[in-house]
Parts: structure tokens; C-alpha cells; sequence
């Protein structure tokens, strides 16, 4: 595939993820990678967090950690608004906590500055 990526951790280079995983685009005002499945060194804590200002406001998430440094790579999401409800149950990385190995030419480059093809949800 051209555009195969893996997500690794900002802090310590663990891998979390790839690109064949993803499953939806972005909402605005989120700056997230929006994915199925993700490896075993993503962790996250029974404990729910709510969002108390920005684009999560309201809603109620479990936080997502990398397993090897501990470092908060993103979230799933418990209940929120109509807005953000196709989100529930997700993986989503915060970009600015994952690096992209992009495979096709070998480049290590910021997860913000990869657009990666659309992909949509089914109803």
C-alpha cells in the first residue's frame, strides 16, 4: 500500500499502531489519528476522565498511555455529544504524541504534517 504508515511514540519510539488500522477523519478542533486497533503497549486506566475545556468539554474518556514510557498518546471515548459520537469506543492518538515511520520511502515525519487518505465510518 502507498500510504502505510506506523505510529510510534513521541517518547520513547515504542510502536502503537499503523496506518491500516485507521477508520475515520478528524473532527475539528481534534488533532487525532482515529484507528480500530492498536498494540498491546497501548495502555489505559478503568478510571473515567472528563474533559473539562477545548473540544472534549463534557465528554467522558479513558486516557491512553504508552506502556514503555508512560507518556499520554490519546484517548477513547465513553460518551460525549452527537457531534463526536461516531468516536465512542475508538483509539484516537493526539498527533503531537506520535511520530509516523512512513514505509513506501522511509521517512520518519510528524504525525501533524501526514495526510493520510479519507476514510469514513459506516452508519
Amino acid at each position: 500500500p502507498e500510504d502505510c504508515a506506523v505510529f510510534h511514540c513521541r517518547g520513547c519510539w515504542t510502536v502503537l499502531g499503523d496506518s491500516l488500522q485507521l477508520c475515520g477523519q478528524e473532527p475539528p478542533g481534534l488533532s487525532v489519528l482515529i484507528c480500530f486497533k492498536v498494540t498491546s503497549d497501548v495502555t489505559w486506566e478503568d478510571s473515567l476522565l472528563v474533559g473539562l475545556e477545548g473540544s472534549l468539554l463534557g465528554c467522558a474518556y479513558y486516557l491512553l498511555s504508552c506502556r514503555s514510557c508512560g507518556l499520554a498518546v490519546g484517548f477513547i471515548l465513553y460518551s460525549s455529544g452527537s457531534d463526536l459520537a461516531y468516536l465512542r469506543g475508538l483509539f484516537c492518538f493526539f498527533k503531537d504524541s506520535i511520530i509516523c515511520y512512513l514505509l513506501k520511502n522511509q521517512r520518519i515525519i510528524e504525525a501533524s504534517k501526514v495526510n493520510f487518505p479519507a476514510v469514513t465510518l459506516k452508519e
